[in-house]
């Protein structure tokens, strides 16, 4: 074991891994509205997984309990999470395995890719996770000579396709049946030319192309959805199967994990593996749920590295509002709901962590000045809230990172001299006398001139009324 320590509140460091868009969010989402194909076949995906996520949340008599339940983990773990850290690092190395704790993206990817040189491995199977695509570890693995395989259908696709995920649960909710069969016609090797675009022949598809490399990869490279620091277990949910092959089959598997993924207790995991399948993908519970704790003589892999992620986690935790955002546990409800994300697709938001909550966690994780544009995808509706299973409160945190945004010089004068006016009576008063000339702008102000007119393309001017209220009490 290393010696423990969380990073300074440092943000995930600039040119590696995929936290920042190449460009803000309002120019990719234009594009995105413009894509008919993209609007349908995100639309379709999210209205059929809210279907299936309302029907079997209404069966639970206790939801809310439950979310509160773990609104209360969540909050505790925030809390005590040094502490709770140097529980799970002694526990999971009582049980054979060793930790290792990564500052940032580039530590990470160093560690995981002198762990697969030590090995002498060049190729390594991957599970569906988030951190690693946060860091960019497939880039780096490459980069050294080593071939990650990911093995989750929806990951592969998009590794075939050359693309990048778009949702949190389905990273390939972007691609119809078409579009897949497609990108496995071009890129799978000894696929089928007859191929057609059935889901139960795409699956096979993919399982066939991926069971040699299940039998034959020696390492294996995997998130975790849990880690309890009482017994030093992981656990990843998934739906598929191939999480399992990948956690089971090699000589060597390593976990890089963000380090807000622990909980207190075992006990724990019951409200949430209640919680996430219903929110995620509307299934009582997930159909592949593994555990391990360590290394067990001749059964599972025999070397067991946790790779500990910090990269910028630090420094939203030193956020007294914004922390809220690392009781996230990944489960895309927010995203489902969320009207803008339906429209625009994840792209568009030039992150890992696409949707609601990944307009406030990707500012925090990388600084709000970098990803300044984020925390306005969004028209505050407060669908997100309602749908997320640990009742964290995205909306509010919204407003709190677009006071820490960057603004123009322009609109920050505005809104300086509005504060000036209100504050002083007489000057209000005349500001509302006068607001009536605001009708010489038109409807809803789209005949202000530069550089009012920047104000008005994104927002209605509202109309005024033909009275104040001033005037109204007056008159009474």
């Amino acid at each position: 074991m290393t010696e423990t320590f969380l990073g300074m509140p440092a943000t995930a460091p600039p040119g590696v891994g995929h936290l920042r868009g190449d460009e803000p969010f309002p120019a990719a989402a234009r594009r995105a509205l413009g894509d008919a194909q993209l609007r349908r076949n995100v639309g379709h995906a999210t209205s059929t997984i809210r279907a299936k996520s309302a029907a079997v949340i209404g069966e639970v008599p206790d939801w809310p309990q439950l979310r509160a339940a773990a609104r209360a983990i969540k909050t505790d773990t925030m809390a005590r999470l040094p502490e709770l850290l140097q529980q799970l690092e002694a526990a999971v190395g009582r049980a054979g395995g060793t930790v290792h704790w990564a500052a940032d993206a580039v530590e990470a990817n160093r560690i995981v890719t002198d762990l697969v040189r030590g090995v002498g491995a060049d190729r390594v199977m991957k599970v569906k996770s988030m951190a690693t695509q946060e860091i960019g570890l497939n880039e780096a693995l490459e980069a050294a000579g080593i071939e990650p395989v990911e093995t989750d259908l929806a990951e592969l696709i998009v590794q075939l396709g050359d693309d990048r995920p778009s949702h949190i649960l389905v990273p390939a909710i972007h691609r119809n049946r078409a579009e897949i069969r497609e990108i496995f016609l071009r890129t799978m090797p000894g696929v089928d030319p007859a191929l057609t675009d059935e889901p139960a022949a795409l699956a096979a598809a993919a399982r066939r192309h991926l069971r040699e490399t299940f039998l034959s990869t020696r390492v294996a490279v995997s998130g975790a959805n849990f880690a309890v620091a009482e017994t030093g277990t992981l656990a990843v949910v998934e739906s598929e199967g191939n999480g399992r092959m990948c956690l089971t089959l090699p000589e060597t598997l390593i976990t890089v994990m963000g380090i807000e993924k622990v909980v207190p207790i075992w006990r724990d995991l019951e409200v949430f593996l209640q919680l996430l399948p219903r929110a995620s993908t509307g299934e009582r519970m997930n159909p592949y749920t593994s555990m391990w704790t360590g290394v067990t003589p001749g059964d599972g892999p025999q070397a067991f590295h946790l790779v500990l992620l910090d990269n910028g986690r630090s420094a939203v935790l030193a956020d007294p509002v914004g922390r809220e955002a690392l009781h996230c546990i990944r489960c895309s409800a927010c995203l489902n709901v969320c009207p803008v994300y339906e429209r625009t697709g994840g792209h568009a938001y030039g992150s890992v962590y696409p949707g609601p909550i990944g307009a406030v966690l990707s500012p925090q994780l990388t600084g709000v000045a970098d990803n300044a544009s984020l925390p306005y995808a969004s028209s505050l509706c407060g669908a997100c809230y309602d749908a997320c299973p640990v009742m964290i409160d995205i909306p509010s945190i919204l407003v709190h990172l677009r006071g820490q945004a960057p603004h123009p010089r322009g609109e920050a004068a505005a809104m300086a001299a509005a504060a000036y006016t209100m504050d002083h009576p007489a000057l209000y008063a005349a500001a509302q006398r006068g607001a009536k000339l605001s009708r010489l702008a038109g409807p809803r102000g789209r005949g202000l001139p530069p550089p009012l007119s920047g104000w008005t393309a994104s927002r209605d001017l509202p109309e005024p009324p033909p009275q104040t209220f001033r005037q109204w009490w007056a008159d009474r």
